[in-house]
């Protein structure tokens, strides 16, 4: 599945990953393949990315996630 991150500013990463977990306003959720469509507003918090052969982390101030037909559109602030 691909995952795209940006910013008002920059895309801070965009490629194929095999697991997201973003901080929702409810709590942390991840998405994985073949993911229930949905939209949801995310809180401050970390963004844990899983590639095939890494793990990085983004701080987001905020956001909306989007999942549609295992593609991850983040719209985060910083």
């Amino acid at each position: 599945m691909t995952l795209e991150i940006i910013t008002p500013d920059q895309t801070i990463f965009k490629g194929e990953v095999t697991a997201v977990t973003v901080p929702g306003v409810l709590g942390s959720f991840q998405v994985l393949k073949d993911h229930a469509p949905i939209i949801s507003t995310l809180d401050d918090g970390k963004v844990i990315v899983q590639t095939a052969s890494t793990e990085e982390n983004f701080f987001i101030k905020g956001g909306v996630i989007e999942v549609l037909n295992n593609k991850i559109m983040v719209l985060a602030e910083g």
